[in-house]
């Protein structure tokens, strides 16, 4: 009997524990969306996942917002999983703004409650928390709320590592930028002329009074008129179009010039015929670009074009419209109240 009682007790002891040990390791949950398989828009699913946790080098941000991007299809698609890194189950997402709430061990620069914004080289973005490493993320710009600050990192950062790094643009040069109401030819124009650059945009008629409002000099409607006849002897081309629009670019650059696409490389026969350079542009994560980016727009300088909010609940409608690649501005997807400042 005595013997009996000691049993039944260490059974009841070890459930207990058992129960204990099982809440422990339950890890907290969050909404994210999430594509099992690669595919179009239509893959995408609203799930309950589990929160992820910072390595050593990592923050956990809680995102307030988070961007859409026209190359969002294309890493969903799983065409270019091996260019893009991507694998299943894969969370889209690759601009963010949110709050820091974990530091890694290993964190020097940034500190919980941080407001931080940046591109995340693999996305996660559609999802309540992210663990970022700190050089993917810089301090938001305090003159932006957070809806704002998730459509500026990886369009501005595109555009400042082509016309900044790559073209080093300079003041008294002309660029001529197409595509000018675009997610990238936005900044493209703001930043350009914020170097002291003049400025040829192209877009489609709808949007030249944006490209005078983005600080174009001139402003080319490619519907009606063809740069070529517009932009001569030009020092640098952005083009983020590729195909007819980047062949009929080679032309207007002026010897010792250089053209960048976003899409293409560009063509090294024409490239050397006519003694210009050629550059293929690709977006990497920099927390001090985008540091830099942050004090031209406190400054007044840049400010993001945001043309539709939507909740994370519509992300499928968010990636078919990105799919278009006629979205004025930015498409930004809010996936949390603004903090109370």
């Amino acid at each position: 009997m005595h013997n009996g009682n000691i049993v039944t007790l260490s059974i009841a002891t070890v459930s207990l524990l058992l129960s204990h040990s099982l809440r422990a390791e339950e890890k907290p949950m969050m909404k994210a969306v999430v594509a099992h398989e690669y595919g179009a828009p239509e893959v995408l699913k609203l799930e309950q996942i589990p929160r992820p946790e910072p390595n050593e080098e990592e923050v956990l941000v809680r995102v307030i917002a988070s961007g859409v991007n026209p190359a969002d299809p294309l890493t969903l698609s799983g065409k270019y999983a091996r260019e893009f890194g991507t694998h299943l189950p894969l969370i889209p997402g690759y601009e963010i703004a949110g709050v820091v709430e974990k530091t890694g061990a290993n964190v020097t620069k940034l500190k919980v409650g941080d407001a931080v914004y940046g591109y995340p080289t693999f996305g996660g973005g559609w999802a309540d928390y992210i663990t970022v490493k700190e050089w993917e993320v810089a301090v938001k710009p305090r003159s932006l709320n957070f809806v704002e600050a998730a459509a500026v990192p990886m369009g501005a950062l595109t555009a400042w590592q082509a016309l900044v790094d790559v073209a080093k643009l300079q003041p008294g040069q002309t660029v001529l930028i197409h595509g000018g109401s675009g997610g990238v030819g936005s900044f493209a124009i703001q930043i350009a002329k914020a170097r002291g650059a003049q400025v040829i945009a192209t877009a489609s008629t709808a949007n030249q009074d944006l490209l005078k409002q983005l600080g174009a000099n001139v402003a080319v409607d490619y519907t009606k008129t063809k740069f070529e006849d517009v932009a001569k002897d030009v020092d640098a081309v952005l083009d983020p179009v590729g195909k007819e629009t980047l062949a009929r670019s080679y032309g207007v650059v002026k010897k010792g010039g250089i053209v960048m696409s976003l899409v293409a490389r560009p063509d090294p026969a024409e490239i050397k015929k006519r003694g210009i350079r050629g550059a293929g542009i690709s977006v990497h994560p920099d927390s001090e670009d985008l540091a830099e980016i942050a004090q031209l727009i406190d400054a007044g300088k840049i400010k993001p074009i945001v043309t539709q909010v939507l909740p994370l609940s519509e992300a499928i409608a968010a990636q078919q419209q990105a799919a278009t690649h006629h979205t004025r501005g930015k498409v930004v997807l809010r996936i949390a109240d603004e903090p109370k400042a």
